[in-house]
């Protein structure tokens, strides 16, 4: 019984390994107000672009900055989210498998 835990643990690892690395081709944009910079990130909080808008290029460095601040947090949060998502899909997949931890299992239903 033991062995056949450590077994079904060491699957749940590597189907965790495996959709984050799959998470890092999973990609997320995040945008601030009326779009003047956009962020593209990947689902593990990988930051892959940034676009200015040119009228924030030649303008107030603190407007930029606030724009970029508000794209980032977007494409973040939004990453964040669908790695919690994919993450718990695994988790719950493997839980109910793995026998002797009784309910623990629908935690993740």
């Amino acid at each position: 019984m033991f062995g056949d835990l450590m077994g079904k643990l060491e699957e749940a690892k590597k189907k965790a390994e495996a959709t984050k690395e799959r998470l890092n081709h999973v990609m997320v944009n995040g945008t601030s107000p009326q779009g003047k910079i956009k962020v593209i990130a990947t689902a593990n909080s990988e930051i892959k672009e940034v676009e200015i808008d040119d009228e924030l290029k030649n303008g107030d460095k603190e407007e930029m900055v606030d724009h970029l601040i508000l794209a980032l947090n977007d494409a973040l949060t939004k990453a964040r989210s669908v790695n919690e998502a994919e993450m718990a899909a695994v988790a719950k997949d493997a839980m109910p498998s793995i026998p002797g931890l009784g309910g623990l299992g629908n935690m993740f239903k």
